[in-house]
């Protein structure tokens, strides 16, 4: 039975991670034609303003505010997808007043899929937001990306609250349940690949960390 559950939300996981990028990509293509279309913005409102239409022109730089302010702007990695994910992550985390820094130079063709990529990055990311929910103090996530020889390495620090006990290979949560199901599904993934997972809690704070083969 437990092993059934295992697969049912293993699949569950993977057929919204595979939905989320895609209205993530989305919003990148939305983003792009905005850059392409902004030659025809600059001559629509030059030539208001040379007719003196100064309040359609201030009624057209609103409109174009307005819709820009629901575009968020992506990281930039060199990996689409996984400037999606940690995209997506981010303003998850600002709009709950967690300070995000983020450094991560990856290209695209990695040996994980892009479903892969998502569940294993977005399960941490995920992780590390609800223990910022449980910081006293300052609520912060460092991530740091890169590719090291033929293998891609991660690293994360955040806030926490009280230092987690394992039960197993899961983290106790205040939540109880399922909490660490996460955990050990992007373990479980970086392992099938041939690498390595490492995390840790402690009084405050809780790190993240694998190595994977990807080019």
């Amino acid at each position: 039975m437990r092993k059934k559950t295992f697969i049912k939300l293993a699949k569950y996981q993977a057929e919204q991670s595979k939905q989320h990028l895609e209205e993530v990509r989305g919003i990148h293509n939305e983003m792009r034609g905005y850059k392409h279309d902004f030659h025809h913005h600059l001559q629509t409102l030059k030539g208001e303003l040379e007719t003196g239409e100064i309040a359609r022109a201030i009624e057209y730089i609103d409109e174009l505010d307005s819709r820009l302010m629901n575009v968020d702007v992506l990281i930039k990695t060199g990996n689409v997808s996984l400037d999606a994910i940690l995209s997506a992550k981010i303003a998850k985390a600002k709009a709950e007043n967690t300070s995000v820094t983020v450094k991560a130079s990856v290209p695209e063709g990695l040996l994980l899929s892009d479903v892969e990529l998502s569940i294993i990055v977005g399960n941490l990311l995920d992780n590390a937001i609800e223990a910022c929910r449980e910081a006293s103090g300052e609520k912060f996530i460092r991530v740091f990306m890169c590719i090291k020889g033929n293998m891609l390495y991660f690293s994360m620090l955040n806030s926490s609250g009280e230092k987690q006990s394992k039960k197993g290979r899961l983290f106790n949560s205040s939540k109880g349940g399922l909490h660490g199901f996460g955990l050990k599904r992007a373990e479980s993934i970086v392992k099938e690949h041939g690498g390595w997972c490492k995390f840790n809690s402690e009084e405050g704070a809780f790190t993240s960390e694998f190595l994977v083969p990807a080019i």
